[in-house]
């Protein structure tokens, strides 16, 4: 039996990954850099104190009757908030997303589409890249200012922002997928609602629920964070007892968020797998 030699041991890609491991680090570097991204700060003595400080007065956290049932009706309006944008998302986002297939194009069935539904598609698709482009804290922000405090301008910014991604994940879908049935179907003069609800629906009706379920999930997370802005829910709870430094509450919100996220996952992984 001979011997292992030591260049035997040796990765036969260890160049390659040398290289780009150095390249990725001239890349990052002054990324970090322009960002002022220096966590030992953290350290530092002027704000460890008050962070420690602060995080002290979070035990024991607040729990008597008035404030949970604040907390409560808070995490229900949070829940509906993302529930109702989550909604208005899907009503914009489908038909956009229909629009945008290119495997429901009638003129695409020849090869070539043609010029008057290659720009409507190019202007369906130049929409979804606004509404997604601009983020839902963003719209909140307009909307507070429109239709003043509230949860309103929160069901409208996640509306807006959501329908955008939708739209653009359910069209990359919907053409990614087998498309041979739907264009049988186009060709044997059926209209393109029934080429997606007889054809490309069935087929990707696993990928497009697991998307949108995930998509409300992060509804939920986004409508917290939305209250900072006075759209309503736990974030503006939130809000409130970090700007009166009151631990002991923000602990207690804090220990809701986590719950809410744990509980949507639980529930979200039940819908899939009664839907898969």
């Amino acid at each position: 039996m001979s011997a292992v030699r030591p260049a035997d041991l040796r990765d036969p890609a260890w160049r390659g990954r040398l290289l780009w491991a150095g390249a990725a680090v001239l890349v990052l570097w002054p990324l970090l850099v322009v960002a002022e991204f220096k966590p030992w700060q953290l350290l530092a003595p002027d704000s460890l104190r008050p962070a420690l400080r602060f995080l002290a007065s979070f035990v024991p956290p607040r729990a008597d009757a008035e404030f949970l049932a604040l907390v409560a009706r808070e995490t229900w309006r949070t829940v509906a908030i993302a529930t109702a944008g989550m909604t208005m998302g899907l009503a914009l986002g489908a038909p956009l997303a229909l629009l945008a297939a290119r495997s429901l194009s009638l003129s695409a069935l020849t090869g070539r589409m043609g010029a008057g539904p290659a720009a409507l598609r190019a202007f369906v698709r130049a929409v979804l890249v606004v509404l997604r482009s601009v983020p839902e804290l963003i719209w909140a922000l307009v909307f507070v200012r429109v239709v003043g405090l509230g949860p309103t301008a929160g069901v409208l910014a996640i509306g807006l922002t959501y329908g955008g991604m939708l739209g653009k994940v359910y069209g990359e879908i919907l053409d990614s997928g087998e498309t041979d049935a739907a264009r049988a179907l186009l060709r044997n003069g059926s209209g393109r609602l029934q080429a997606f609800f007889y054809a490309l629906l069935p087929q990707n009706a696993s990928e497009l629920t697991s998307y949108t379920v995930y998509r409300w999930e992060c509804a939920i997370r986004s409508s917290a964070v939305l209250g900072f802005v006075g759209a309503g829910g736990l974030g503006q709870q939130m809000d409130t007892s970090m700007k009166m430094f009151n631990g002991a509450e923000v602990c207690t919100l804090l220990v809701v968020f986590v719950a809410l996220v744990a509980l949507t996952d639980r529930v979200s992984a039940m819908l899939r797998r009664m839907l898969g």
